[in-house]
């Protein structure tokens, strides 16, 4: 009987510290949120800002005025960054004069949408100078693709869902070329329904899977892998998409993500186009989606080929972030993103 208060005091203290250690776990901030904040769907009156985070706007005032009248004739007002047309070498202006339009429209409470002129490269130069403070109060709308993709990564990091879509610069081609690049543009920034259903693949891995949709430009993403801004990708289905890459340099790319455990916990892959692929003088040997398969084999989630989202006319929009249900087969692959 002498023992007892002795043993019930050890079991105090180790149920004490057993409780500290899974009260610790259970309440750490993650780092990723499961669940992203909606930016306001756009209305007749809302304001859009372009800006230029990226490359150089030379001989691009006509677009930017197409994309102007674009947004005029769907009742929305427009404000363009003042240094939209700034040259400093292969940027749109210094890296300052970027981030100082970029931030304006972030905090400026009644600009509902940030559209991104072009892409290129300089984004990712500019992520740690901006402040996101305001921003995370009161989200808005981020529209882009390609080099974009940093400032994706960035926003989907801070809880928001942001907008995979059609550029300014995409107005260089006649508009009757692009209908469905506009028409899902329009319809995502208004919160219309999005559902595509894709040409099958005999490269396509079947299955179905209900996630959320992350990702874009590889090579943007590979640049971002081991930083801050790298996005996780675990319960989520991966897009990616590129222009002007080897195709080693894409196995590269994914055997850096492989790696770093990217794919362990991803639910899917939905591979838009890969445009303009540069021939090596050493013949790779397969095509570029067996090239995918087989940097992915080691998984089992379904992968989807031949979305139309990239750097082809046909750029559908998606809604990064958003719940997405993708059923994939050889025939088709149909993607709907949950309203």
């Amino acid at each position: 009987m002498s023992n007892r208060p002795i043993i019930l005091s050890l079991l105090c203290v180790v149920l004490f510290f057993s409780g500290k250690r899974i009260y610790a776990q259970n309440t750490a901030t993650p780092k990723y949120k499961n669940t992203l904040i909606q930016p306001p769907y756009l209305k007749t009156g809302d304001t859009v800002a372009i800006v230029a985070p990226s490359g150089i706007l030379k001989n691009k005032t006509e677009e930017i005025q197409k994309a102007k009248d674009l947004l005029k004739s769907w009742g929305l007002e427009v404000v363009i960054g003042k240094n939209v047309f700034n040259q400093n070498n292969h940027f749109a202006g210094t890296d300052d004069e970027r981030c100082e339009d970029v931030q304006k429209a972030m905090d400026n409470k009644s600009i509902k949408a940030i559209w991104c002129a072009r892409g290129g490269y300089g984004t990712v130069r500019i992520l740690d100078k901006l402040d996101y403070t305001q921003f995370k109060k009161q989200p808005k709308w981020i529209i882009g693709y390609s080099d974009i993709t940093a400032l994706h990564s960035q926003i989907h990091n801070d809880g928001v869902e942001s907008l995979h879509a059609m550029m300014c610069a995409s107005l260089q081609d006649d508009t009757k070329e692009i209908e469905e690049t506009i028409e899902t543009f329009k319809a995502a920034l208004f919160g219309n329904p999005l559902k595509y259903v894709i040409k099958g693949s005999e490269y396509n891995k079947t299955g179905s899977v209900t996630a959320p949709i992350v990702g874009g430009n590889l090579t943007v993403l590979h640049t971002l892998l081991g930083s801050k801004t790298s996005m996780d990708t675990s319960g989520k289905i991966l897009f990616i998409e590129d222009i002007g890459e080897y195709k080693y340099h894409i196995d590269r790319m994914l055997q850096s993500f492989k790696r770093a455990g990217y794919f362990d916990n991803c639910k899917g892959l939905i591979v838009g186009d890969m445009t303009k692929l540069r021939k090596n003088t050493t013949h790779w040997g397969s095509s570029v989606e067996q090239l995918i398969l087989d940097a992915l084999s080691d998984y089992h989630f379904p992968v989807a080929f031949n979305m139309p989202a990239g750097h082809e006319k046909d750029n559908r929009a998606m809604i990064l972030g958003r719940t997405i249900h993708l059923n994939v087969s050889k025939e088709q692959s149909i993607i709907v993103f949950e309203n």
